[in-house]
């Protein structure tokens, strides 16, 4: 078997971390898993490619890491959005707007 690459390696240990990261959160070790297992299939000469996807892997390394970050949420096209929450407050203080049109005299 052929030694891997340092970009390789490198990918190799941002899957580690993201797995260590991803621990106690929610949803978000199965989405690291199920997100380089579904990237595997790119070819090892697309070179570019898989360095953009190890940068967005960083950021969101970055993100798992921080302590507010509770879980990882999944955005699947063509899903219907989600209602508002009915407790939540959408313009907790709203602005009086300026009036338009004629003024009185």
């Amino acid at each position: 078997m052929s030694r891997h690459s340092r970009l390789q390696k490198q990918v190799l240990s941002l899957y580690r971390e993201l797995l260590r990261a991803a621990r106690g959160k929610p949803g978000a070790e199965a989405r690291v898993r199920a997100e380089f297992r579904q990237q595997a299939r790119l070819q090892r000469t697309d070179v570019l490619r898989i360095e953009y996807l190890y940068r967005r892997g960083r950021r969101q390394l970055e993100q798992l890491r921080d302590s507010r970050t509770t879980g990882m949420g999944v955005f699947v096209p063509g899903a219907p959005p989600r209602p508002p929450d009915p407790d939540s407050d959408p313009d907790p203080d709203p602005q009086p707007k300026p009036e338009t049109g004629t003024k009185e005299r």
